[in-house]
Parts: C-alpha cells; sequence; structure tokens
C-alpha cells in the first residue's frame, strides 16, 4: 500500500514595523533570519562596531538585519542590555532595536556625560536611562522624509533614574529647580558633542518630554 505525500502547514509571516507585505525575496530569507546571529557570523564592519562596543563593558547581543520595506529596516543592530561605567553598569529601558554605532555613541554620552553629571550636579551616579524606544517605521514630522528612527539611529530619552532613587525626567525637569535645569542642559550639550543631531525642549513642542539623540555626522543641536 502506497502511503500519501505529507501535506505542508502554510507559514505565517509575521512582519513587524510599517505593517508592510515582504516582498517575495524577503519572504524567502525570513526562515533562516529567524535565529539570533553570533558575532562571529557578522560581517567585518558589525565585528568592528561589536568589538568596541565590547570594550565599553555593555552588555548586548547582535539581532538579526530585517528589511520591512518602505525605507524602513533593522540593520546592525543590537539589543543593549546594560551600558558600562566607571564603577557599575547603567540600565537602559524600553529602547528595542538599535544600530550598533548608534549604541556605542550612546555607551560613551551615557558613561562620560550623563553618569559624571549626574555625580557633579545632583552629588549621586547614575543607575537608569528611560527612553521612548529606538526604532520606529515613521517619517520625520511633517514631511515625507524618513526619520533616523527608521533605522534604529536615533534614540529618544525620557529621563534618569539615579542610584539615590532620584529621578529626574526631561519633560518635569527641564525647568524645575536649578540642579535640575543644570544637569539636563549638561547632559544636552554633552549630546550634542557626539550625535548628529540633539533635538531637546527648546526645540518645539514636539521635543517636550525627551531628548532626540541621532547618530549621524552632522552637528544639529537645538
Amino acid at each position: 500500500m502506497r502511503s500519501h505525500p505529507a501535506i505542508l502547514s502554510p507559514l505565517l509571516l509575521l512582519v513587524a514595523g510599517c505593517g508592510a507585505v515582504p516582498d517575495s525575496q524577503t519572504t524567502r530569507r525570513a526562515p533562516a533570519q529567524a535565529a539570533m546571529p553570533s558575532i562571529a557570523q557578522a560581517g567585518p564592519q558589525a565585528r568592528q562596531c561589536h568589538a568596541e562596543l565590547g570594550k565599553t563593558g555593555s552588555l548586548f547581543a547582535a539581532l538579526p538585519d530585517r528589511f520591512y520595506g518602505a525605507g524602513c529596516s533593522n540593520l546592525n543592530t543590537v539589543r543593549l542590555d546594560g551600558i558600562g561605567g566607571d564603577d557599575t553598569s547603567f540600565a537602559v529601558t524600553n529602547l528595542g532595536p538599535l544600530a550598533c554605532p548608534a549604541a556605542n555613541t550612546l555607551a560613551g554620552w551615557a558613561r562620560y556625560g550623563v553618569d559624571r553629571a549626574a555625580r557633579q550636579i545632583l552629588g549621586s551616579p547614575l543607575a537608569r536611562i528611560e527612553t521612548f524606544g529606538s526604532y520606529s517605521c515613521r517619517n520625520v514630522a511633517g514631511t515625507g522624509r524618513r526619520s533616523a528612527h527608521a533605522r534604529a539611529e536615533a534614540i529618544d530619552v525620557s529621563g534618569f533614574v539615579l542610584a539615590n532613587g532620584q529621578r529626574i525626567s526631561v519633560k518635569d525637569g527641564w525647568n524645575a529647580s536649578r540642579r535640575e535645569r543644570e544637569f539636563l542642559r549638561t547632559v544636552h550639550e554633552s549630546a550634542c558633542k557626539r550625535f548628529g543631531t540633539v533635538l531637546g525642549p527648546d526645540y518645539n513642542a514636539a521635543h517636550a518630554d525627551h531628548l532626540h539623540l541621532e547618530f549621524g555626522q552632522g552637528s544639529y543641536c537645538r
């Protein structure tokens, strides 16, 4: 008696980000991308970035490349679980995938800009950076141009928590006590020296509750 051929169930592809339907090439690649890549499997540029990020004492894992269509992608991104500091590490909340070069820039800013400003101005080291996230498939507000968030190259920082439990939010602290104002403006200025674009509450109402930190070669600081 001949056996019947096996019946294969169709696979459902779950597409994040824009909700764009992947093209046929993306569909064929999807099963291979499902596994978490090792650093050894990354290309030379990515491996160099991983090595630099490792030297900061940060805890991270490489993520698979994703193409979502409509100009949105996650390429050479990492999951950043902790940032190394002088004496301890800092947590980062709600971050999501972040391009490795942007993660390196964030790590340097957190250690040398934020933590040291917290110690000097507020008398306590940094414990946690709170964010509104990194990757988001969206345009720059009011334009048809894709935001750096659509490439996971930007972070929206909403606040900071210190080791003594004090929390300073961008929204409430920007015009609060003298020390909070000084701290937030110091970390804003420090970010401007590292990131290509930095936007804060003085830029417009849309940034009243966060600092937009964008990796790049520019020097746009507002």
